[in-house]
């Protein structure tokens, strides 16, 4: 997961706000080696692993609405490149034609078992499938669709340098992202203008602290928060732990 030299970014990432991020992560070299490695390994193993579980969600899922086992939308991964994300689909076919791009509590769009594959999360695990082939890797920002990519700020730019995180301490701790797009009338808008600069600044911060066993520490906390821990407190406090 070596980066590529800085004259091979695209125009999008070879900018003076991104440069500073740049830097410390090419000061991390080992740390990203272990990174994909870790990435490929244990993502293959938890795909023999959890095979018998892809096998009953799939099932369940066709048995429940029609349309395909897998959601497959378009995101945004490192430098800037466009792929089809693996989920588990959790909502009615078409659905992003039907709505907003992002999802609210109660949305009338999701199916009976989306619901319960939502609720604990079994949608994300089809993107072992994405870490294994690189387009992911487990730890890292949360992937977005171009529409809200567009709206990046210079700085912002700078979590393209890897690819699209499964986890990351944003996702643990941002408690103000469903609360906020479940009272506003237009979700799409209070997304863009108070959802996502907030979870930038925790994104970049990461990518300022990025270290291997630091990826490890919030694999642990995301599990832990999977099966019902409760984190209180903010980043600055959890990245001390």
């Amino acid at each position: 997961m070596l980066l590529k030299p800085w004259e091979e970014l695209p125009d999008s990432l070879r900018i003076a706000e991104v440069r500073r991020y740049y830097d410390i992560l090419q000061k991390k070299r080992a740390s990203l080696i272990a990174k994909r490695l870790f990435d490929v390994i244990v993502s293959a193993i938890m795909m023999v692993v959890l095979s018998p579980i892809f096998a009953l969600l799939a099932i369940a899922i066709k048995l429940d609405s029609e349309g395909p086992v897998f959601y497959r939308q378009v995101r945004v991964t490192q430098y800037g490149k466009p792929f089809r994300i693996h989920k588990f689909r959790s909502m009615v076919n078409h659905a992003d034609k039907r709505g907003t791009l992002v999802t609210v509590n109660g949305d009338s769009r999701i199916t009976r078992i989306g619901r319960l594959i939502r609720e604990k999360r079994l949608d994300e695990i089809a993107q072992l499938i994405d870490v294994f082939l690189g387009t992911m890797t487990f730890v890292g920002t949360r992937p977005e669709v171009p529409k809200y990519v567009a709206h990046y700020t210079p700085e912002m730019m700078a979590t393209l340098l890897l690819p699209a995180g499964v986890t990351s301490l944003t996702s643990i701790f941002y408690s103000g992202e469903s609360a906020l797009l479940d009272a506003a009338k237009d979700p799409d808008k209070v997304y863009v203008e108070d959802v996502l600069p907030g979870k930038m600044k925790w994104n970049l911060k990461g990518i300022e602290q990025f270290s291997f066993w630091r990826d490890i520490r919030i694999m642990v906390m995301t599990v832990l928060a999977v099966c019902g821990k409760k984190y209180k407190g903010d980043y600055e406090e959890a990245i001390r732990k």
